[in-house]
């Protein structure tokens, strides 16, 4: 029989939260026991989105969002998380490690949140429709995939990278653990403005189907979280930006020639701002004249008139950023910018709460269960 979502362990979970509303005054949050089995209430998959398209193989649909979701035993958040993976990457990145310990999905899962991992349109479990997605984009080699998320101390191309120490294995080529990382790369399809306007419709049917939730994201979802916000701020009731897309405007020269690469600021497709701005031409890009500090980027901010991002107001947000990673450069520039439009955020970089050593790929390294520990921390602290 089809398994469905079933409504009845939130609904209790709700009610538990208002007995116990008092819990979130509690000085520390209590950490969950990884040692314990992960005892489900439900799990299931479904799809969301999508839209029938005549085709000359017949009538097909497309633009369909794959979602897997854990619903745990002892629901204790009223809110559940979404997980949106980053570019060449499906929703195995929170679902499993490559060297088989525990997920970001199984931790949020024993502090009690239900969680909705995601595989973005046209990629993976989602489908790719050859006949009306477009073409793929060329996808990742190893060398770029050891150069930027695997050994990256080992080629340098950022001043932060010979720091990078939390990669379990050699991360190089025929490694059993950078092979099986390998495998699960996939292609994307090379219209990027396209998948951004994809996950955006999908990601907002996701939330009516399923309520207010958490979204978190990473990297090239980064975007996605905001323009998600943008369609359902009322639902989205916070952003965990784990290295978001950026830096503004223009691309890191880090890894290839520097390009407009986010013509909308933070985002490569139209976002809400305050005055309108019906043209990304409208909004004036001006570089800093000296970066803020040795081995970063001067960031690109707006110039006058200043535009804000009101659909952002008042949503939690927090970005972190690794300390090897690629954008430990510029993601203080994405915070600057979120500033500057009045979108009020924390920004932590984990060098700075005592996590050292991590690359981009921070959900699968060595100590990925303390990275998720900050952010439920942070969840915790914002009664979330």
């Amino acid at each position: 029989m089809q398994k469905r979502f079933r409504l009845t362990a939130v609904l209790v979970a709700l009610c538990a939260l208002a007995v116990h509303a008092g819990d979130g005054d509690r000085e520390k949050r209590e950490s969950h026991d990884d040692g314990n089995p992960l005892v489900l209430d439900s799990h299931g998959s479904f799809d969301v989105g999508g839209q029938y398209v005549n085709t000359p193989a017949g009538q097909q649909m497309f633009r369909q969002m794959y979602v897997d979701y854990m619903i745990p035993k002892h629901l204790s958040h009223r809110y559940p998380i979404v997980m949106i993976h980053g570019g060449t990457s499906t929703g195995t990145n929170f679902e499993s490690t490559p060297d088989g310990r525990e997920s970001w999905a199984d931790f949020f899962v024993r502090e009690g949140y239900a969680v909705y991992v995601v595989d973005q349109p046209a990629r993976a479990r989602s489908g790719y429709n050859h006949l009306v997605d477009g073409p793929l984009g060329s996808g990742s080699s190893t060398l770029s995939i050891e150069q930027t998320f695997t050994a990256p101390e080992l080629f340098n191309l950022w001043p932060q990278a010979r720091l990078h120490t939390q990669w379990p294995g050699t991360g190089r080529v025929g490694d059993p653990i950078f092979d099986q990382f390998f495998a699960g790369r996939m292609h994307t399809i090379a219209n990027a403005v396209q998948s951004e306007l994809n996950i955006k419709s999908a990601g907002a049917a996701l939330l009516d189907k399923i309520g207010p939730a958490i979204v978190l994201t990473h990297s090239q979802s980064g975007a996605y979280g905001w323009q998600i916000a943008d369609a359902r701020a009322n639902l989205v009731k916070a952003i965990l930006a784990v290295e978001p897309s950026g830096p503004p405007f223009f691309s890191s020269p880090a890894l290839g020639p520097s390009t407009l690469s986010l013509p909308w600021g933070i985002t490569l497709t139209p976002i809400t701002y305050a005055p309108a701005v019906t043209n990304p031409a409208q909004l004036v890009k001006v570089q800093e004249a000296a970066p803020d500090g040795p081995d970063l980027l001067a960031c690109w901010t707006q110039g006058a008139p200043v535009r804000q991002l009101p659909t952002l107001h008042g949503i939690p947000i927090l970005m972190i950023t690794a300390q090897a990673s690629y954008h430990a450069q510029y993601d203080h520039c994405t915070s600057k910018y979120l500033t500057q439009a009045g979108v009020a955020h924390d920004f932590i970089r984990l060098e700075e709460v005592g996590i050292f050593g991590n690359g981009h790929m921070l959900m699968l390294e060595k100590n990925n269960l303390q990275i998720a520990d900050v952010l439920a921390d942070w969840l915790y602290r914002k009664h979330l």
